[in-house]
């Protein structure tokens, strides 16, 4: 599985709430990566991963590298549809990109790129291989993707 690529989005809505912000009622910066997480995470739950079953495994995918560009603030109230993709897979490393957009998708808010390894959570070292729960779900997910662009 070496370079495989997908190009479909997956769509998560946010909205911005009185938590999210701060003093200005503008979404605090932190709180975007929590929102490509839940993206990420329900992404791959629809495709049969429920993470807590790889963590049970003995697995955990932490990030190993991390990439915002901030285009333009969330405020207080504001919905926006953040889409996510599995940009490639590089060996074990999982590379994903993000974008943050308003929901008429006139607006660019985020674009991110964020890679994952997976790790052996026991020895505290990097995976040689994807575990096969994660491999069979990444599988499905670019087939998925293939037969989406041949429709």
């Amino acid at each position: 599985m070496n370079k495989k690529q997908t190009t479909n989005w997956f769509e998560y809505p946010i909205k911005a709430q009185p938590h999210h912000t701060d003093y200005a009622g503008v979404v605090w910066h932190g709180n975007y990566l929590t929102w490509l997480e839940e993206a990420r995470v329900e992404h791959l739950r629809t495709f049969g991963l429920d993470f807590h079953n790889l963590v049970a495994l003995g697995c955990d995918l932490p990030v190993v590298e991390l990439f915002l560009r901030y285009h333009k603030p969330i405020s207080l109230g504001m919905s926006a549809l953040l889409k996510t993709r599995l940009a490639n897979i590089e060996k074990v490393r999982l590379n994903w990109d993000y974008r943050l957009e308003s929901l008429d998708g006139n607006e660019l808010y985020l674009t991110a790129q964020v890679t994952l390894v997976p790790i052996d959570r026991e020895k505290g070292k990097i995976m040689r291989r994807l575990p096969s729960l994660l491999k069979n779900v990444l599988d499905k997910l670019i087939l998925s993707d293939e037969d989406i662009k041949e429709e």
